[in-house]
């Protein structure tokens, strides 16, 4: 039977943090195996990290989270039995000597979740420190948290050993295996371990079978890896009749020989403060070395450079640091110093607000994915793409065929990025052009898009959009484009609404709004919304071909008509009525004299587009970042040239590819190698990568067909979920509740974004979302996490990954709410 005592209240949701403190030194204990002999090195750890019970200057916990089998034959009764002054503690022991999650499952209470295990250690690790604190100024403490079984064994949930503690990132002692075959275990352990992010400190053998010579093979195996191997000898066997006394001397004989454990205690206290010192260098190393973008190094201050340790699931684990105020004499910039007052540690836990520039999809440190771009990498590493293909490739451009369902795209050329993606889809749609109407090669080409657009930061991608912070300093930028007005989406005191700017009604000097709108399914439907709302289709035609014909009228000769659908992001996160980009994209195709008078008048056996083709930048919106695979499906019409990347690969490598049709690509056909498209990148095709997004897009698909983000659906007129839902993380009530803020002049909210337009100045340049900025990323004591986002001026967004929970995001919520109106 399971005994358990809670040590606190449990916060559903409310991340782990990793644990680390300045003077008390945690070190979680795998083996390779079951019965390599962890709780003989536990043990042996405790007696040298406690030699004598009048040495108070060390305090020593130990802990085994989960064990199976007779509580009086458990592990932590044999810790306490031959140590003295050592706190112990096992959280659940079942009495069935069986696996954690068969005892825990047979068991007449709950399992407990994953969770609950690691907040028990998150206690005791506080409470270690805390008892630590009262010894002395100079003390130290050690916690020692013992695992049950090998590396990968399950725990109480199902979940592996190594996935369920891997939130608190303690450094590990491995107990390597001594028997036949150990070597192997030892290493594929160590393996499992570091595809996780773990830091190995060091390997520790208890040599049972020293006639194998594992230790020998361990030791130079592990050099390259600058991991120490110790050796210990064996207790005695439990097959002898004097048994206990012999492990009682032998024990006595490990205190008294400090040769046996004098080197191991070193190489864990240098372990732990070779990790301490190289984070209390990394701020000012950084701001002496590094070019951060987007960055105006004038204004930054050493204390707002963020310490990221490592990442898991929606959030960053940070260190808290404080600067000392002084500045030593060869060093321009002060060290950091780790507070001594914290009570849960130097780690922070920050949401990651921004997904991490939008490319974070399903989570961050996913051993899933890592462990298949593992398998990528010892497979293919990197190979030459031109004129060569491999499974990776091939199976990612077939699967983006069919996931995508674009009749019109047939072609997917690879690049590394979103902005080189689009320069590629320009090259495409202009080569076309000029192609099928035989255009000099001196014409100039235009862009047609929208006011606030942007596709990314290389010289083509920025002349798609027009002057503003991001280009116009730029000495080559040159805008070659014309860039329509649009009517925009928006939640304002609780109901949503349409603002049509009045340059798209004639002869109107003010803006007007229509709505309201009971839900965004009904504003998005787009069949109905033509049936029941004639007169913004009709308006929307008459300001578009207004533009086009004051256009022809300059003698512009457009190459392209480039929109980000529904969502304008890294220019302000403003949501299009898609109304107006459907009607848009269907008024070039149906009208295409009006772009060039002498081409054809519509589509042929020969020609896949009209008038334009038809470039979506879905760099930012796709692969479900707006709740369905492409964000073109809102529209309700298809590109002839797609561009994808950010959530292609679920946030782990960079990779892009540009979707064309037929008839883009044959206009690159000929017989001369200058005919050809000649772009390319080093790493084009990445099999890595390749592989990876494959991973990533079939999970991706698996949540979406299986109702994994159901919950997400809002409530009332949305009904009943379905592939046509619009629907956001972000709970409906909220989003209503923000519109009615004062601070918040209008809000929209879908799929994983949220984005909050304060009130006051706009545009990139304003500062009013910094004071919000600030407050949800400040340390609050009372809190174990914060929020980090990287606002667009006066727009504070905030947004998901796929795999963020209900329990997350209600707490996310909240956090905002309350910063908003403080």
């Amino acid at each position: 039977m399971a005994t358990h005592t809670p040590s606190w209240t449990e916060e559903k949701g409310t991340p782990t943090g990793a644990l680390l403190y300045p003077h008390t030194k945690t070190y979680m204990i795998f083996g390779a195996n079951t019965d390599v002999g962890k709780t003989v090195v536990s043990t042996v750890l405790c007696l040298a990290t406690r030699r004598t019970p009048e040495v108070i200057d060390e305090v020593v916990y130990y802990l085994k989270p989960v064990s199976t089998g007779p509580a009086t034959e458990s592990d932590e009764s044999y810790v306490r039995k031959y140590t003295n002054g050592i706190r112990t503690k096992t959280f659940y022991q079942w009495d069935k000597a069986v696996s954690p999650h068969i005892a825990a499952r047979e068991s007449t209470q709950r399992p407990p979740r994953d969770v609950e295990v690691l907040r028990q250690i998150i206690c005791c690790a506080e409470q270690c420190d805390n008892a630590r604190g009262s010894v002395g100024e100079k003390d130290e403490g050690w916690l020692f948290v013992e695992t049950a079984g090998g590396v990968l064994s399950p725990g109480p949930s199902g979940t592996s050993q190594a996935d369920m503690y891997r939130p608190l990132r303690m450094p590990v002692i491995l107990v390597g295996d001594s028997k036949m075959g150990g070597i192997s275990t030892t290493i594929s352990a160590f393996e499992s371990l570091r595809i996780r992010g773990y830091d190995v400190s060091v390997v520790v053998l208890v040599d049972f079978h020293p006639e194998y010579q594992n230790a020998d093979y361990l030791k130079e195996y592990f050099t390259k890896y600058s991991v120490p191997v110790h050796t210990l000898p064996p207790p005695p066997s439990s097959d002898r009749e004097d048994f206990e006394e012999k492990v009682q001397a032998y024990y006595e004989e490990i205190r008294e020989t400090p040769d046996s454990w004098y080197e191991l205690k070193r190489i864990l206290r240098n372990a732990h403060l070779h990790r301490t010192q190289r984070l209390l260098t990394m701020r000012p190393g950084a701001l002496k070395r590094l070019w951060y973008p987007f960055t105006q190094h004038g204004t930054l201050v050493q204390k707002n450079i963020m310490v990221i340790d490592s990442a898991l699931g929606d959030h960053f684990q940070t260190v808290v640091l404080e600067e000392p105020g002084k500045t030593d004499d060869d060093d321009r910039y002060p060290r950091d110093v780790m507070p001594e007052d914290r009570s849960r540690g130097v780690m922070q836990s920050f949401f990651d607000g921004s997904a991490s520039w939008w490319t974070q999809g399903l989570g961050h440190g996913n051993s899933y994915l890592a462990l298949e771009a593992a398998y990528a990498s010892g497979r293919y590493g990197h190979v030459i793409f031109p004129e060569a293909i491999h499974e990776p490739a091939l199976k990612l451009a077939e699967a983006l065929m069919a996931k995508i369902n674009n009749p019109r795209v047939s072609r997917v050329f690879f690049s590394d990025n979103g902005s080189t993606g689009v320069e590629v889809a320009l090259k495409m749609a202009l080569h076309a052009v000029r192609a099928r109407f035989r255009l000099p090669t001196d014409t100039k080409l235009w862009i047609l898009g929208l006011r606030d657009s942007y596709h990314g930061d290389t010289m083509g991608a920025m002349d798609c959009s027009m002057p503003s912070a991001f280009n116009q300093q730029i000495e080559w930028y040159t805008p070659r484009g014309v860039w329509l007005d649009y009517p925009k989406v928006f939640c304002r005191r609780g109901r949503w609404f349409i603002s049509i700017p009045p340059s798209i009604k004639a002869h109107s000097t003010a803006e007007f709004t229509r709505g309201p709108f009971p839900d965004l399914d009904t504003l998005f439907g787009i069949a109905a919304k033509r049936a029941t709302h004639d007169e913004d289709k009709t308006l929307y035609e008459t300001y578009i071909a207004r533009i086009l014909f004051e256009s022809q009228k300059k003698g512009i000769h457009f190459g392209a008509l480039m929109l980000e659908p529904v969502v304008l992001g890294a220019n302000g996160m403003h949501l299009v009525d898609p109304l107006f980009q459907r009607t848009l994209v269907e008024h070039i195709r149906n009208f295409p004299h009006l772009v060039f008078p002498a081409g054809p008048s519509r589509e042929t056996p020969h020609s896949t587009w009209s008038g334009l083709p038809v470039i979506f930048d879905e760099v930012f919106t796709g692969m479900f970042r707006l709740g369905r695979v492409t964000a073109s499906s809102f529209l309700d019409v298809h590109p002839d040239i797609s561009v994808h990347a950010k959530l292609l690969t679920g946030g782990l490598l960079p990779l892009c590819v540009t979707l064309a049709s037929e008839s883009i690509f044959n206009a690159f056909s000929g017989n001369q190698k200058t005919d050809a498209l000649l772009h390319g990148h080093s790493y084009t095709a990445h099999p890595i990568g390749c592989h990876v997004a494959n991973v990533s897009l079939e999970r991706m698909w698996q949540m979406y067909e299986g109702g994994e983000w159901n919950w997400a659906i809002w409530t009332g007129k949305f009904g009943k979920a379905t592939r046509q839902n619009s629907w956001s993380f972000w709970p409906r009530d909220f989003v209503h509740s923000l519109s009615q803020l004062i601070v918040v002049a209008e809000v929209w909210a879908l799929g994983c974004v949220l984005a909050v337009h304060l009130s006051g100045p706009a545009g990139y340049t304003s500062a009013q979302a910094y004071r919000f900025q600030v407050a949800l990323r400040s340390r609050d004591k009372d809190k174990d996490w914060n929020i980090h986002t990287r606002p667009l001026g006066n727009v504070l967004y905030i947004m998901t990954s796929l795999t963020t929970t209900h329990e997350t995001m209600t707490l996310v919520a909240e956090r905002l709410l309350d910063v908003l109106t403080s």
